[in-house]
């Protein structure tokens, strides 16, 4: 069977977890992550994959698992004033069989917290940093969850959509 990658009569989108299985059944990140997924997108040959944030870590281990070994970055987008506001999106790479996948988890506003994933990508260390400092979004188990672009004495998260255009006064 062809690759649904580079397969021409893969249709050019496809939404929902159950049609992107099917059709991406061979993909190695839907065979490894496949019980964790709640929702999926393929769109412009790119793979995105929601899971719940309780279940980040297993997540990205059934990813390096599944052959992807190399963590890109993390960042994250505030949807206010829809819920849940958050989205984190995490890019994740396989060298060896060049495929690029996204992992997003959605999270409400009332907690914005998620599990750290630096002991499974030491490398996603400054990006969750900087996401809690721009978004104020908690990384349970981070090594070290401080300020990294603001001053300390900074009040608020400048990226968040409610953060008012010249400060807090």
């Amino acid at each position: 069977m062809p690759d649904p990658i580079t397969n021409p009569s893969t249709p050019t989108a496809i939404f929902g977890k159950d049609a992107v299985a099917e059709a991406l059944a061979d993909h190695a990140a839907i065979r490894g992550l496949a019980p964790l997924i709640t929702d999926a997108k393929w769109d412009r040959k790119e793979l995105t994959l929601t899971v719940d944030p309780s279940n980040i870590i297993a997540a990205m281990q059934a990813a390096q698992a599944a052959g992807y070994n190399f963590f890109e970055d993390a960042t994250a987008v505030d949807w206010y004033p829809t819920e849940p506001r958050f989205q984190i999106s995490y890019s994740i790479l396989s060298i060896s069989i060049k495929q690029r996948i996204r992992i997003v988890a959605r999270l409400s506003s009332d907690s914005p917290r998620i599990d750290s994933i630096t002991s499974v990508w030491p490398s996603a260390n400054f990006y969750e940093r900087e996401i809690f400092d721009l978004f104020g979004v908690q990384f349970s188990g981070h090594p070290r969850l401080t300020r990294i672009m603001m001053p300390d004495n900074w009040e608020g998260h400048p990226l968040r959509k409610d953060y008012p255009v010249e400060g807090y006064r």
